[in-house]
C-alpha cells in the first residue's frame, strides 16, 4: 500500500511524524509532497525518503492514500483523499467547513465524529473514521529528556502564552499590553505566536519584553508544551494539547468550555490567575479529563497504527466514493499554482 502525505505548513510536521514512524514499521510505502517552507526544515530523519516538490512527481508515486493534516488537497493527485486535521480546534466553525476534497475525515474523539457524521447525512458522499488526533501520540511520547538541551531557566515557574490568529478569537492584541507589565524575576516566559500573526505586531512586542521571557520560532510547540507550569491563550485548540499532560491553563474570553481553567474577561486579571494557577494546579484536573474523553479520548499511543489499519480496512468502500464536482475549488487550485505557485508554495 502506498501513502503519500501532502504537508503545506511547517507545524503540519509533528502531526504526521507518528504515522511516520508507525510506517516505517511496516510493508507500506510512503512518500512526502510538500512546501518550500516545509523543506526548509525539513526534518534529518526524513531526508532519506522520498520528497516531491512537483505535482508531476506527486502524481507518478500513484498513492492509494494521500494524507493531509489540512484544509487543502491537490484534487490532480490520484488516490483516496485522508483529511487529517491541522489541530484539535472543536470550537471552530472552520474546523466543520466541507470543501469537497476529502473521501474520508479521520476525526479526533466522539463531539468532533457526530458532528461530521451529521455533515455526512447532509452532503452523502464521504466516510468518518474516528481514530484520534495522530499528534497526540507525538506530544504523550515526546523524549522529555531532550528537553536539557533547550536555553530555559528551569529554576523558574515556566508561564506559556500561545495565542490563536483568529480575529474572533485572538487575544494577542489586548495581552500583550499587559504581559511585560506583569513579568515576575522568578519567572519564564514562552511566547509562540501562531505562524499567520502579523510580524509588525510581533516585532514591537518583542521590544517591550524584558530578558525573562523568549519569542519561540520552532514550528512545532511539543516540547514547550511540556516545559510550561501554566498555558494562557483564548479559543485556541492548543488548549487541548496542553490538556494532555493535566496542567493548568488560563483562557481569555474563551467561546467555549468555560471550566477547563480560569476564564478571565479583562487584561487586569491576568497576573491573579497566574498566581491562582500555579498554587492549585489540579483545581480543573477533572473537568480537563472529561473535555478530552469528548474531544480526543485516545491517549494509548496507537493512534497513528489505528489510523493506517482503519483506513486499510475501509478502503474498497472509500474508492468507491465519488466526489462533487467542485469546479470553485479546483479552479482555485490552479489559480494558486499558476500565479501564487501552488497551495503548496
Amino acid at each position: 500500500m502506498k501513502f503519500l502525505f501532502y504537508v503545506s505548513k511547517q507545524y503540519s510536521i509533528p502531526i504526521i511524524d507518528p504515522i511516520v514512524i508507525y510506517l516505517t514499521q511496516t510493508d507500506h510505502e510512503f512518500a512526502f509532497y510538500i512546501s518550500d517552507k516545509v523543506y526548509k526544515i525539513l526534518p534529518v530523519k526524513w531526508q532519506k525518503y522520498k520528497i516531491f516538490r512537483e505535482t508531476k512527481n506527486a502524481k507518478d508515486f500513484q498513492p492509494d492514500f494521500v494524507l493531509a493534516p489540512g484544509n487543502f488537497m491537490d484534487f490532480r493527485l490520484p488516490g483516496i483523499k485522508v483529511q487529517l486535521f491541522h489541530g484539535l480546534a472543536v470550537e471552530k466553525p472552520s474546523h466543520y467547513k466541507i470543501r469537497h476534497f476529502f473521501d474520508v475525515y479521520c476525526t479526533s474523539g466522539p463531539f468532533v465524529t457526530e458532528r461530521f457524521l451529521t455533515l455526512k447525512k447532509k452532503y452523502k458522499y464521504f466516510e468518518v473514521l474516528e481514530t484520534g488526533w495522530p499528534k497526540v501520540d507525538h506530544i504523550l511520547g515526546y523524549p522529555v529528556a531532550e528537553l536539557s538541551k533547550k536555553a530555559i531557566p528551569w529554576e523558574k515557574k515556566i508561564i506559556l502564552f500561545a495565542p490563536t490568529h483568529s480575529r474572533k478569537m485572538e487575544s494577542a492584541s489586548e495581552l500583550m499590553k499587559i504581559i511585560p507589565l506583569i513579568i515576575r524575576k522568578n519567572e519564564f516566559w514562552l511566547i509562540k505566536f501562531h505562524e499567520l500573526m502579523n510580524n509588525e505586531s510581533v516585532n514591537d512586542f518583542k521590544l517591550s519584553l524584558c530578558g525573562n521571557a523568549m519569542i519561540i520560532h520552532d514550528s512545532d510547540i511539543t516540547p514547550y508544551l511540556h516545559a510550561a507550569d501554566v498555558l494562557i491563550s483564548d479559543t485556541s485548540s492548543v488548549f487541548y494539547e496542553f490538556m494532555l499532560l493535566n496542567k493548568p491553563v488560563i483562557s481569555y474570553k474563551t467561546q467555549s468550555r468555560f471550566d477547563k481553567g480560569l476564564n478571565i474577561t479583562d487584561p487586569s486579571m491576568l497576573r491573579d490567575a497566574i498566581d491562582w494557577s500555579l498554587k492549585n494546579p489540579q483545581a480543573h484536573s477533572e473537568q480537563r479529563r472529561a473535555h478530552l474523553r469528548e474531544i480526543n479520548p485516545y491517549l494509548d499511543g496507537k493512534i497513528s497504527e489505528r489510523l493506517i489499519e482503519r483506513l486499510i480496512e475501509n478502503k474498497d468502500k472509500l474508492a468507491k466514493i465519488k466526489k462533487p464536482l467542485n469546479l470553485f475549488r479546483k479552479m482555485q487550485i490552479l489559480y494558486h499554482e499558476r500565479f501564487k505557485k501552488g497551495y503548496l508554495r
